[in-house]
């Protein structure tokens, strides 16, 4: 545990995910105040390209995230939406993009870990890395498992608006040689709102030959969220 902040990053960044595709099978909790709901999604992911969701047993919601858009349709209520990432923003309550919701699947830094601003110490046997200077927007901090160099935890806090993200990986899986999450518990708190979504990753599967087939149904309405 006495490893310099360029060796933890140099240690933690060797672990970053090497594929083209990704296919999963993703057990969705979601607890929101008194509500409560359970889905099991398949998940696709193209590497830096997009990511398709799609409700199991039969497609009754699908999602396809892209770098440029979120676009979603519902077949229960005959609704779509397509729009930024603004949605998934004021979800989660802090800025997103493709690169930061592709990383938070997959256990990487939503926030670029090579610009050298970082600093590291040791905290109850784990690796806490922050930033040298904390934005006077947003405090960050990653804590990293020592043991496999793969984050423990990152947390973005935002004192102004009572904002907190709180993104815990709590166990991983080895896939063909590498390392991806098994278990990843989100904490999104607002106010005194509290938002907690688990999610499971089973039947974990790279580089297959995959389709991402997306369209909106004609007829379906479209909905403006706030």
């Amino acid at each position: 545990m006495n490893l310099s902040t360029k060796q933890v990053i140099k240690e933690h960044l060797k672990q970053t995910p090497d594929f083209k595709t990704l296919a999963a099978r993703v057990k969705i909790d979601i607890a929101d105040g008194d509500k409560s709901s359970g889905y099991t999604v398949n998940l696709r992911i193209e590497k830096d390209k997009q990511i398709l969701l799609m409700s199991t047993p039969i497609s009754v919601v699908k999602a396809l995230i892209t770098p440029e858009k979120v676009s979603f349709y519902n077949k229960l209520d005959g609704t779509y939406f397509e729009g930024d990432f603004k949605y998934l923003s004021d979800l989660l309550g802090t800025e997103l993009d493709f690169e930061k919701v592709q990383n938070l699947l997959i256990g990487e830094a939503l926030y670029n870990l090579n610009d050298g601003n970082y600093k590291a110490s040791v905290l109850d046997e784990t690796y806490l890395l922050q930033p040298k200077n904390q934005s006077p927007i947003f405090e960050l901090f990653l804590i990293m498992d020592p043991a496999i160099f793969k984050l423990k935890s990152q947390q973005i806090t935002q004192l102004k608006t009572f904002r907190h993200l709180q993104i815990d990986y709590l166990s991983y899986q080895e896939v063909d040689k590498q390392i991806f999450p098994e278990n990843i518990k989100v904490i999104a708190v607002e106010g005194n709102d509290e938002m907690i979504i688990k999610l499971e990753f089973k039947a974990v599967s790279l580089n297959q030959d995959l389709r991402f087939p997306f369209s909106i149904p004609s007829g379906y309405k479209r909905i403006e969220l706030k």
